[in-house]
């Protein structure tokens, strides 16, 4: 039984393509249409209550939230290769990070995109300065956030910082930059591009 990827290309779903690819399992995409609203019906809503993307279900398991769909599809199915073991000492490393993007990079450049006033020390994600010499810190001499070995914190925190600087709601300094074109430059994340402009292209979307 092959993964099911309930997908939209313009949600965080198109991200789970990448690790998807990366992974290398046989998969299905799940097309719904958010503007029909599809994404609101009944089956959808058993497996999610939020009804949201991406939704991904996988024989009788079922995972939202892309951080949380990218930690289990390298335990599943690339333990040791995007994952390190249970018991390696790199594991707190690559925790760290990948809950470090949305518990913390995400609030933080919408905190100040909407120049929200709070106080940083009740913020989980403390100041938005602290924050980009954090990413700074993490990324370090590379290529990866584990030296020399890429894994799935790669693609939750890169992803991140890539969808960040992007749309411009998070510095771009240069090892940022540099960090995302070699994300970029890898095949499985090309592949994946491909597929959602595929996928936008033969359904005619479009974002504006």
């Amino acid at each position: 039984m092959s993964v099911t990827l309930h997908y939209h290309p313009f949600t965080r779903a198109a991200g789970v393509v990448w690790m998807l690819e990366e992974v290398g399992v046989d998969y299905t995409l799940a097309y719904l249409d958010l503007m029909k609203g599809e994404h609101k019906n009944d089956d959808l809503r058993a497996l999610n209550p939020m009804t949201k993307l991406p939704t991904l279900v996988d024989g009788e398991a079922v995972v939202t939230e892309a951080a949380a769909i990218g930690l289990y599809l390298a335990d599943r199915y690339a333990p040791g290769r995007l994952a390190p073991a249970l018991d390696a000492p790199e594991r707190g490393a690559y925790l760290r990070w990948s809950f470090y993007a949305p518990s913390v990079i995400e609030p933080g450049c919408l905190a100040k995109a909407a120049k929200w006033e709070f106080r940083p020390a009740q913020a989980g994600w403390g100041t938005y300065e602290s924050m980009l010499d954090t990413i700074s810190a993490a990324i370090g001499d590379g290529p990866y956030l584990l030296g020399d070995t890429f894994t799935m914190a790669d693609i939750v925190f890169g992803g991140t910082v890539r969808w960040m600087t992007m749309f411009n709601m998070l510095d771009k300094r240069p090892e940022y930059m540099a960090y995302v074109e070699r994300l970029n430059a890898r095949p499985a994340a090309q592949r994946a591009k491909a597929i959602n402009e595929e996928q936008v292209a033969s359904r005619g979307l479009s974002r504006g």
